[in-house]
């Protein structure tokens, strides 16, 4: 019998740029490439196994995002954001995530949910394994499918792009074991008003959750700062 031909299809230019920038994010977002850390061309081209064009085309994309800060004659460096910063972020973040849930609770479909019910139940089997990647993979799934069933375009952009700057902040808030359980909480709880259709109930979950996400990656934040002035 002739051996099988398998016919090798090249990724389309754009489509290349738009996978690093992906795995680029999730470098980010697990602490892989930490904050204030120099993006090195080099390293990370290995790394990822493609040429550099690719990869600067991606490390823009992630500028335009505010993962990134690019720096005249220094290349690009993963953002670090002040407290301040956080603080005005999750203020706005807050305000995205409770009118997504609001209107979602009101226009979801039954496949929606379904859908988000099944990733959620994916969610918990992570939670159970301590698996936190997958975890927050889900997590941020779950996130976007309710900001998509809201079903408001502008609302959807304007979530992205805020969101985008927090997300490695999110994940590394469910370290903290009695936070991370805490958090399941609530998204069982956002589980059951969007099953009810309850858009108050939805609205509120949803402001107590990042809410607590705030608290949480701002003591995270002031604990680093001070255990750095003890190494200092």
């Amino acid at each position: 019998m002739a051996a099988e031909i398998i016919q090798i299809v090249p990724i389309p230019r754009a489509a290349l740029h738009e996978q690093v920038a992906h795995r680029l994010r999730q470098m980010l977002v697990e602490n892989r490439i930490l904050p204030g850390a120099k993006l090195n061309e080099r390293e990370l081209s290995e790394v990822l196994n493609v040429s550099r064009t690719p990869l600067r085309e991606a490390i823009k994309m992630l500028a335009a995002e505010g993962l990134v800060e690019l720096l005249p004659n220094r290349g690009a460096i993963a953002v670090a954001l002040s407290e301040a910063d956080v603080l005005n972020t999750f203020e706005v973040m807050a305000g995205l995530e409770a009118q997504s849930g609001e209107l979602a609770a009101e226009r979801i479909t039954d496949a929606e949910l379904a859908e988000i019910k099944a990733m959620h139940f994916e969610m918990l089997a992570a939670y159970t394994r301590r698996d936190l990647p997958n975890y927050y993979r889900l997590n941020a799934a779950i996130h976007n499918a309710i900001n998509a069933a809201a079903k408001n375009p502008v609302l959807t952009t304007t979530y992205a792009q805020v969101n985008a700057r927090l997300q490695a902040l999110r994940f590394r808030s469910n370290q903290d074991e009695e936070k991370w359980k805490s958090a399941v909480t609530e998204h069982e709880q956002m589980i059951e008003a969007l099953t009810a259709r309850d858009a108050a109930a939805m609205r509120r979950v949803l402001l107590g959750h990042l809410g607590n996400k705030r608290d949480v990656v701002v003591q995270q934040l002031r604990a680093a700062g001070i255990e750095s002035k003890a190494k200092a």
